[in-house]
């Protein structure tokens, strides 16, 4: 059974941080709410006691014509949800489950082609993070150097300022950064962009400025928003959606790519083989 659900909920999530006052108290009643009701600008405007002009501004802040539209989106991807079992495992496994749809409800498959096009083109990739973000920019080296894609990752903000002295036009920075304001991170993809560089930033913080600097903004799952977020490793939404442009990848050219990823296990099996 297929258990995703569209929402756009984590759309309002994302921009959460660049709502008004009277914009996030709209966000935090559209996020908490759980039960179906009378989606109406005049019902809505009267149960939280804002104006249906500030309906309508929220709506568009958003990305959507207007209000209607936004409350349409809503109700197609509402669902009633039914109280968590009690349990410790159930409540992890439910939390995961709606990081998952948050996730799918995120995806932009035309968004990923075009980050597939990038690591495709680039001559050198530099992935970087702090914290938890910095594990996920290690795990995507990890994973990318293994199919021959010439990737470093960094983790250290003097080394991300040193970094950006040799960067091109040839080359690709992702930076990673959950909460978008990581100091190192953005200003390695400031100046690779002044340079010519493809840059995108991983984030679950949408914020208008990064167009400025940033060639793709892929939106991740947050976990500010979920009933046990805090018993999630901080890095899996990041992880995820580096799986998902992992598999794209490795599907684009599928037999040159899993030919180089097994010569590499070969390469690293006949490492120890002779060490032994």
């Amino acid at each position: 059974m297929n258990h995703y659900i569209k929402s756009i909920v984590p759309i309002v999530e994302a921009k959460y941080d660049s709502f008004t006052n009277v914009e996030k108290s709209i966000a935090d009643f559209f996020i908490q709410n759980q039960e179906l009701m009378d989606f109406s600008a005049q019902s809505v405007a009267k149960e939280i006691f804002v104006s249906e002009a500030s309906l309508s501004r929220f709506a568009k802040k958003c990305g959507f014509h207007g209000y209607r539209e936004f409350i349409y989106q809503y109700e197609k991807g509402f669902t009633q949800k039914s109280e968590v079992v009690a349990g410790s495992t159930k409540r992890v496994l439910n939390t995961y489950q709606d990081l998952l749809n948050k996730t799918y409800s995120l995806m932009d498959e035309a968004q990923i082609a075009r980050v597939i096009k990038y690591l495709f083109e680039a001559e050198r990739v530099v992935a970087c993070g702090k914290g938890s973000s910095g594990l996920a920019a290690s795990e995507m080296e990890n994973r990318f150097m293994r199919i021959g894609v010439d990737i470093d990752s960094l983790q250290d903000t003097d080394r991300m300022r040193m970094q950006s002295v040799f960067l091109d036009k040839r080359s690709l920075v992702c930076g990673l950064t959950l909460s978008g304001e990581t100091e190192g991170v953005l200003y390695l993809l400031k100046e690779a962009h002044k340079k010519g560089a493809k840059t995108i930033i991983f984030t679950a913080n949408d914020k208008d400025i990064y167009t400025d600097f940033c060639s793709e903004v892929v939106l991740v799952a947050s976990l500010n928003y979920l009933n046990y977020g805090n018993v999630i490793s901080p890095q899996f939404p990041l992880l995820l959606m580096l799986d998902i442009i992992y598999n794209f990848y490795v599907s684009s050219e599928k037999y040159q790519k899993a030919e180089m990823y097994d010569d590499t296990l070969r390469a690293l099996k006949s490492g120890h083989s002779q060490i032994s």
